[in-house]
């Protein structure tokens, strides 16, 4: 369906008076159930995804804190202030003197790595915020295919559930790390009869259920894009964050198949005794020489889980990046600096993360051909990340800056992102990772993209849109509260990790180290000393863990809060920003615009000098003299005839 075709059909529904505003809905209430819970509209899935994955973070970040209570304090048992969420039976199952066990201690492990990345992140920078702005921003009335919308939050709902509720049985959750590498994903639970109900199997099922949400949100959001844009808004007129989105859609539109293909055959491994991944010989303690058919290659599974593993990273990052290059012009009054090339650093970037995924096999033996190949591409991909960095710094450069809360938050990103990026590419070398590999070190590098980068960025997002969202202001004191605790603990809680790793800490002891301290005094084991001299750093980022826990109070006070308490937007643009999800009313109703909304101009014309205001939004029609002939760049062509126009 075109652009135009869009249009026109909803201006016919306009004049039926089903259109937008905020009357017009007496004609056809769609009722609760429809308006809220099983909608169509880009917006409530946008909100539901929001707010459902920041349930799951909150899930994810409770897991977290009972595995550094373990690595900080081996000895002790569990505190109530952390206990008291299981039940007894939980508790006499998993819990050992009330002290985490090794086998639960890898449960959360890999419930807290699978949930925050795919059940938190994604659905949170994607889902919610590419779901809510993407088409606000290109001046259509609604995702392309708004039923496939709604379908995709609900299997991510119920794939996440699935994941979840496995804590309950008797298995317990999955327990072999987030990429449940086979054989071992392949042995774990073997004593359960019914492979069906045990919670790696589990994992599997909730696995495809989100690939399948991701592929359905990805196909409308590719399509949304390129054929649902406003008159006049061609390639290079779309906000930077419109860009990023559609990478992101086609990043998981091509990575995601084969993970899917991974998880189906990993699932045939372990209830019809395939053997995919499962190789011949293996031999363990317990069962002796498996009864298997053999075969299989635990390699391949290793392959098909980083062809997606790295894309995924870039899923993460894009929209938190999309949200900084949206609140920067807007808080600096000038221009995205390197608009362009931004645009064309994103698109690299994409290509260059489908050829990067063995860095994170080196230890596979793949000898120094492939391995130089991987390394080169590893470091090549950090050249467009660093030109979408840079290029957000300089637009900061000579700008009349206002601090508001989502800048604040903003400009924490780059830094963070700055350090993630940067521990990163020593990783990048074979010969350092054989030393770093699987230590807290590449913890630490990965915390800093996705914790205080990519959280940071997505927090910005919250505070940036949350007026046009709901109608009214957060708390700017509330928000300062969140942001500075937030900033410090974050950093007290990965730094350490760095030194850590390059101490040689292990990323899976789940006691912190704790059984490789020295024997007695005079001890003569080096790994034992250098154990000693780093393990108090556990009880250091432990502490900084929790205390992080508490400064997110003031952000769930100030989301929800500010709903009932929080001060009304005057108008529809209250930052007097430039593009086009500012057009719309406050909140946007059933249908988004009141009038067809036509572009003119880029999307970021901050500070003109031909201009009396410090803005000139995108829909403003140019002022012209009586008789003069509008010049060629100023007429709105229709984008989806002109892909090519810039």
């Amino acid at each position: 369906m075109s652009a135009h075709a869009a249009h026109a059909d909803h201006h016919s529904d306009h004049e039926h008076g089903h259109g937008h505003g905020h009357d017009d809905h007496h004609h056809h209430d769609p009722g609760f159930w429809k308006k809220y819970v099983f909608s169509t509209d880009h917006k409530t899935i946008g909100i539901q995804y929001g707010l459902t994955a920041m349930a799951f973070l909150a899930f994810g970040f409770y897991l977290m804190m009972v595995m550094r209570w373990s690595i900080a304090y081996p000895h002790r048992p569990l505190p109530e202030w952390m206990a008291w969420i299981f039940t007894d039976t939980w508790k006499a199952r998993w819990l050992v003197d009330g002290k985490v066990t090794g086998e639960t201690y890898n449960m959360f492990g890999a419930m807290h790595g699978t949930i925050m990345v795919f059940l938190g992140i994604v659905p949170l920078g994607f889902g919610a915020f590419g779901n809510y702005v993407t088409p606000l921003q290109i001046g259509a009335v609604d995702m392309a295919f708004p039923k496939l919308n709604m379908t995709s939050y609900w299997l991510y709902l119920l794939g996440g559930l699935t994941m979840c509720l496995s804590f309950f049985m008797e298995s317990g959750a999955a327990k072999s790390g987030w990429t449940n590498y086979s054989p071992l994903a392949g042995f774990a639970d073997g004593q359960i009869v019914n492979q069906w109900l045990a919670g790696q199997t589990q994992w599997l099922i909730g696995l495809v259920l989100l690939i399948s949400s991701s592929l359905l949100g990805s196909v409308n959001f590719v399509t949304t894009i390129i054929n649902l844009r406003a008159r006049g808004m061609t390639w290079m007129r779309m906000p930077f964050f419109v860009w990023a989105m559609l990478v992101t859609g086609f990043l998981l539109l091509l990575a995601f198949p084969p993970l899917e293909a991974a998880g189906i055959m990993q699932l045939m491994d372990r209830v019809s005794h395939s053997s995919f991944f499962m190789p011949s010989g293996l031999f363990s303690k317990s069962e002796g020489l498996a009864d298997l058919s053999g075969g299989g290659s635990p390699l391949l599974f290793q392959h098909l889980f980083w062809f997606l593993g790295h894309p995924e990273v870039y899923v993460l990052l894009l929209p938190a990046i999309a949200c900084v290059a949206e609140i920067i012009p807007v808080n600096t009054r000038r221009p995205l600096w390197g608009y362009k090339a931004m645009v064309y650093g994103v698109m690299t970037l994409g290509f260059l993360s489908f050829i990067v995924w063995a860095h994170h096999m080196y230890l596979t033996g793949m000898g120094p051909v492939v391995s130089t190949f991987f390394q080169t591409t590893t470091v090549l991909i950090s050249i467009p990340s660093v030109i979408l960095l840079t290029s957000m710094i300089i637009s900061l450069w000579g700008g009349s800056i206002r601090f508001t809360p989502a800048m604040i938050w903003a400009c924490a990103f780059l830094p963070m992102f700055g350090i993630g990026g940067l521990t990163g590419l020593p990783l990048a070398f074979n010969l350092v990772d054989l030393h770093l590999h699987d230590t807290y070190y590449v913890i630490g590098h990965f915390h800093y993209v996705v914790a205080p980068g990519i959280l940071f960025g997505l927090f910005a997002g919250v505070y940036h849109w949350y007026p046009k969202i709901t109608g009214k202001h957060m708390s700017k004191f509330l928000a300062h509260l969140h942001f500075w605790p937030s900033l410090i603990c974050m950093n007290l809680i990965f730094f350490p990790m760095l030194t850590q790793g390059m101490a040689g800490f292990h990323r899976r002891w789940y006691n912190g180290g704790d059984a490789y301290m020295p024997s007695g005094e005079g001890s003569t084991n080096v790994f034992s000393l250098i154990v000693e001299k780093h393990i108090d750093l556990n009880i250091l980022m432990s502490m900084a863990a929790w205390a992080m826990a508490l400064a997110q109070l003031p952000f769930v006070i100030n989301l929800f809060g500010s709903l009932f308490f929080g001060r009304k937007v005057e108008n529809d643009n209250p930052y007097d920003a430039t593009t086009l999800e500012w057009a719309t009313p406050t909140p946007p109703g059933h249908g988004n615009f009141l009038t067809e909304p036509s572009v003119y101009r880029g999307p970021y014309e901050y500070s003109r000098p031909d201009c009396e205001d410090d803005y000139l939004p995108q829909w403003e029609e140019p002022k012209r003299e009586a008789g003069a002939v509008p010049a060629a760049s100023e007429l709105p062509g229709q984008a989806s005839t002109h892909p090519s126009a810039h």
